[in-house]
């Protein structure tokens, strides 16, 4: 965004159409999407726009950027979970408690009806 931003200023200056610093500041500022408002209200706050050079402006919004991204990544981790579903295999010994089992019942079956 800065690149193009500055090539379009530059652009401008050459057609003979030049801006003061606070107003390049307060354009990039302006043009920032919704997500962004904390971070403008800080530096429209905290910093005297008129003297603010663009570069120390790109650095707190990259800094910013780069922050917002790490913070998007740490909270995807969070969010993922590994649900396994168990699977177990019949073995000869399971069979046989089965066998065992059945047979069980069928005798008390047999004794209910004598």
């Amino acid at each position: 965004m800065f690149t193009r931003f500055t090539t379009i200023v530059k652009s401008l200056k050459n057609l003979g159409k030049s801006y003061s610093n606070q107003e390049l500041v307060r354009k990039i500022l302006r043009c920032l999407l919704r997500s962004w408002s904390p971070k403008v209200t800080v530096i429209e706050e905290a910093k005297d726009l008129s003297t603010l050079p663009l570069e120390q402006l790109l650095g707190s919004l990259m800094t910013h950027e780069t922050k917002m991204k790490n913070h998007e990544n740490v909270e995807v981790k969070k969010k993922k979970t590994i649900a396994l579903k168990a699977f177990r295999e019949e073995s000869e010994s399971d069979e046989d408690d089965d066998i065992v089992l059945i047979s069980k019942q069928f005798k008390k079956f047999l004794k209910s009806q004598k």
